[in-house]
């Protein structure tokens, strides 16, 4: 189920449904999007804090249903991630988001929110970077800009080493819907109704602050829990700030991956500015992909109508 795309004139809405916002740096990349040619409404959660939270969990599911309902708004982009999708997971109205299939865009904590309303629903949701996050960021470039393109006219996405340098781990080529992001956020997902599934399908993956035993230890939880060999193909993305302290003896984040992902009988690559990155390349989750480690290249369906 694809969200329709948008058009100039449009409004969006901007909520925070994880870890409280930046109200300076939110209000600082409305411009980005007013140049689009949209406009842009705050969510009550924008201003709201709990603790870490921007607001208790009735507020934000509150302010999440109140920008699915409303029809003036064409697209949601959650404000930042952090913490905190995961515990209005279970309380979301997912007949309210099937009744009114709108662009959902953000990445990192959102990828609990995006994994349980892709597979609760089927409607596409979008990995990109976010208002208070990252299109503040005095270094977000043109790349990660133009990403939004996407969602004004249907376009096949495609990354090749044009982009970034990529590195073949498995060699081979697989289609299938794309999935994942977040790794923590996927781990934390397993035992739960929003378990991600991954048979027959293209497993994206990507975090930041996590050192390699930290890596090793959550792709470990997936390898046992089957979500591994279930995948058609891996997508290694962005593992930033992941260097241990200095001194402290560690296996290379290299040697993680090889020992989890290079005995799979699927193509596996990695190298991809897709997480906590720049540039930031912006993916369609539950379109069809394909990945050819004979090309270097992912290529990804349109994620709008």
């Amino acid at each position: 189920m694809k969200p329709r795309r948008l058009t100039k004139g449009d409004t969006i809405g901007i909520m925070a449904p994880a870890s409280l916002a930046d109200t300076k740096r939110l209000k600082q990349s409305i411009p980005f999007f007013e140049q689009m040619g949209l406009y842009v409404k705050l969510g009550k959660s924008t201003h709201l804090q709990h603790g870490y939270l921007a607001g208790t969990d009735a507020e934000r599911l509150d302010d999440f249903h109140q920008m699915m309902a409303d029809h003036s708004i064409k697209a949601i982009m959650f404000a930042r991630g952090g913490y905190g999708t995961p515990r209005i997971a279970s309380q979301i109205d997912y007949h309210l988001v099937e009744r009114n299939p709108k662009i959902l865009w953000g990445y990192s904590d959102i990828t609990y929110l995006h994994t349980a309303i892709l597979q609760q629903t089927g409607l596409t949701v979008f990995h990109g970077p976010m208002p208070a996050s990252d299109i503040a960021d005095s270094d977000f470039d043109e790349l990660s800009a133009s990403m939004f393109k996407q969602l004004f006219n249907p376009v096949k996405l495609h990354y090749s080493e044009a982009i970034s340098p990529l590195k073949v781990i498995v060699p081979g080529e697989a289609s299938g819907e794309l999935v994942g992001g977040n790794l923590s956020l996927l781990v934390s997902s397993l035992g739960t109704p929003y378990e991600i599934d991954t048979y027959g399908k293209l497993l994206l993956l990507e975090d930041i602050g996590e050192e390699p035993y930290r890596v090793d230890s959550m792709l470990n939880q997936l390898k046992l829990a089957g979500k591994l060999d279930a995948a058609a193909g891996v997508v290694l993305g962005d593992f930033a700030e992941a260097d241990p302290p200095e001194g402290k003896p560690s296996l290379s984040l290299n040697h993680v991956f090889y020992d989890y992902v290079a005995i799979l009988s699927c193509p596996v690559m990695s190298g991809f500015k897709i997480g906590h990155c720049i540039p930031h390349f912006s993916l369609p989750l539950g379109e069809k992909a394909m990945l050819s480690t004979a090309d270097k290249s992912l290529t990804v369906e349109a994620g709008v109508q």
